[in-house]
């Protein structure tokens, strides 16, 4: 009668090429914790695995596999960087000396969240108005209604390099906004 060998048998004759596949497919910073996993996932399976099974096939099956999750994680995993996003200045962005506008930056900065948002994902991102409903919540004709008084906010607030509603809309110059019949 042939039965299956003892795990610890199964680790001391194949865990060798396990390790070269996890350093293989993960780099040797990864491959130690592959390789664990890969035996703690197959001591639990080992008594299910018929006796004529290919036992190091199996085992590189489930290295393979533990390899894609670890790389898996890995994506997700924050990188840490020497400065946030948020202290980061990109390139060409306002800064003091420049010759940019800061007050305009400040007035962006002054409107309402939704206004902001709109009047950013939409002017500067070029975002069509349905993803920036779906980024900031509510429909497609609020997120355009928030763009729209947000635009009308700062042309407002800078008229001359901006220009005014009427002129560069195509909108009324009646005092309401609203449409003349024609």
């Amino acid at each position: 009668m042939t039965g299956k060998q003892p795990f610890e048998a199964v680790v001391a004759l194949h865990g060798a090429t396990v390790l070269r596949v996890c350093r293989a497919v993960l780099g040797p910073a990864d491959a130690d914790d592959a390789w664990s996993e890969t035996f703690l996932a197959a001591l639990r399976a080992y008594p299910d695995l018929p006796a004529d099974a290919n036992v190091e096939a199996w085992l590189v099956t489930i290295a393979h596999r533990k390899a894609i999750d670890i790389t898996r994680a890995t994506a997700r995993r924050a990188v840490p960087v020497a400065q946030t996003p948020d202290d980061a200045t990109a390139p060409g962005a306002d800064r003091a000396g420049d010759g940019l506008d800061g007050d305009l930056a400040a007035a962006v900065a002054a409107l309402p969240a939704k206004q902001k948002q709109a009047v950013a994902y939409h002017y500067l991102a070029g975002l069509p108005y349905a993803d920036i409903a779906a980024i900031v919540g509510g429909s497609v004709d609020a997120a355009r209604r928030a763009a729209a008084d947000g635009i009308a906010a700062l042309r407002r607030a800078y008229p001359d390099v901006i220009g005014t509603t009427a002129q560069t809309t195509g909108g009324s110059s009646r005092k309401g906004g609203g449409r003349e019949r024609v």
